[in-house]
């Protein structure tokens, strides 16, 4: 890397981590801490949620399938609407009535505590598991671009963001998310002006070109049903399921909107989130399509198709300003995962109310964790990595069930919670095995959970 173009990463490296150490003299108690006093305003958390979910596997692949095929992947962005929707309509007035810190404490409103535990639990796992190997990943994209070894890519992006996440908690998280977006969507929208520079066609010229060739095409009516994960059924259907659930019943995401002052500033930013990341998705598969225009359509290294126009075609500076927002990808999730696995853990396991010092001590101790798992793997270990990435598909309709089954007026006993839940993650298992579109997964796990649950619920009730 140029010597600018370092600067210009250590630069917002420093501006981090001085912003987290500079907000930690506001935070007074483990609300503040968690919650950000439930003051947070929502464009700002509107723009975290989209960060927190945007990793940077999300950042390098979307333009890449752009590259490679259409935009048919932008049907999962209406869906992401549709579902973000029925989350503020079915499950924010719930959090937001009953005044909880963790979303699983209605769980334990309704089954008792230690099912609470068992949801919280199935959380833990499930973001220890997916952010700990994605964060694996996302070193190994950062290791192809930067040059650096994959123990260093790691320890960098780790350390950074240990020291602003411990130090400010969860209102310096959301703050430096927003700041991560910005980054890294302007990035984007600079990469457009770029290659249309490269190719020398204005924008609709380009779109012209890439229209005749299908490179355009957003409704996919063709496929299996079943297998076709991008049939627009498919589609918006499954992507409708995937954010219902990971917005709903996933603390990572929902803790954003929690921290908001009330439940129509929740609902803003929940509903926001998915229209940002419509238009987000839309840039960067605009970036791989100009891409593919100014490569002539070579086959490249699948998942290389923008790393590639980074590292050959961005000049000094702007290359520079793009890594950072790589970097910033990384952190936002990872910092998002930090205090969300803390905050879990302070108010289902040890009943909340804790010190601020207690409160970042066990930040610590997940973020480190996180890393560990990061240097512990490499990307040789493919299996793993798979597993990691696709283990909260296997979890999301379990617990999206559970919080389904808690609005239903019936006692259930705790063994049928949790048979219901065990056999919905395993469902899912056997749908991966027989090549089921991974867009029913949540579905048909959300419908198993409910089967079982009540069947196993009906012997003990005789």
């Amino acid at each position: 890397m140029h010597w600018i173009d370092l600067s210009i990463i250590l630069i917002f490296l420093a501006g981090f981590s001085i912003y987290g150490i500079y907000q930690s003299r506001f935070n007074k108690s483990s609300e503040d801490y968690f919650l950000g006093g439930r003051n947070l305003p929502w464009p700002v958390a509107m723009l975290s949620i989209v960060a927190t979910e945007t990793s940077v596997l999300t950042f390098i692949s979307v333009p890449g399938l752009a590259y490679r095929d259409d935009w048919f992947f932008l049907q999962l962005a209406i869906g992401y609407i549709i579902g973000r929707v029925i989350v503020s309509l079915f499950l924010l007035p719930q959090y937001f009535k009953s005044g909880v810190n963790s979303i699983y404490e209605i769980i334990g409103h309704k089954f008792g505590p230690e099912i609470q535990k068992v949801a919280s639990g199935v959380f833990l796992i499930t973001r220890v598991l997916a952010d700990g190997v994605r964060f694996l990943a996302t070193a190994v994209v950062v290791q192809v671009i930067t040059g650096w070894s994959l123990s260093l890519a790691v320890l960098v992006i780790g350390a950074v963001t240990l020291v602003y996440t411990l130090s400010g908690g969860i209102k310096t998280v959301v703050w430096v998310d927003s700041i991560q977006f910005i980054l890294y969507l302007f990035g984007g929208v600079a990469s457009i002006f770029i290659l249309l520079n490269y190719i020398d066609q204005s924008l609709f010229e380009a779109i012209s070109t890439l229209s005749g060739q299908g490179k355009l095409a957003i409704f996919n009516w063709k496929g299996d049903l079943l297998r076709e994960p991008y049939l627009f059924i498919s589609a918006v259907l499954g992507g409708a399921l995937l954010s219902f659930s990971s917005h709903g019943v996933d603390y990572m995401m929902v803790q954003r909107v929690l921290g908001t002052k009330d439940l129509n500033s929740a609902k803003k930013a929940m509903i926001g989130s998915g229209i940002i990341v419509f238009i987000q998705f839309g840039v960067f598969l605009l970036a791989g399509s100009l891409i593919f225009v100014l490569m002539g359509g070579v086959e490249l290294e699948r998942d290389r198709e923008f790393t590639s126009f980074i590292v050959n075609y961005l000049p000094i500076g702007l290359k520079g300003v793009l890594l950072a927002g790589v970097l910033s990808a990384a952190m936002s999730t990872l910092s998002s995962s930090i205090n969300s696995l803390a905050s879990s853990t302070v108010t289902d396991w040890l009943g909340g109310n804790q010190s601020i010092q207690k409160s970042q001590i066990i930040s610590l101790i997940w973020g480190l964790v996180l890393i560990g798992i990061a240097l512990l793997f490499d990307e040789s270990d493919s299996a793993i990595v798979i597993v990691g990435l696709q283990i909260a598909s296997f979890t999301y309709g379990g617990l999206l069930g559970l919080f389904l089954l808690s609005k239903i007026n019936r006692k259930f006993h705790p063994i049928s919670l949790v048979t219901g839940l065990i056999a919905s993650f395993l469902i899912v298992f056997y749908l991966n095995q027989i090549g089921i579109a991974w867009t029913w997964f949540i579905g048909v796990a959300v419908v198993v959970n409910f089967t079982v649950t009540h069947i196993v619920n009906l012997v003990f009730d005789n």
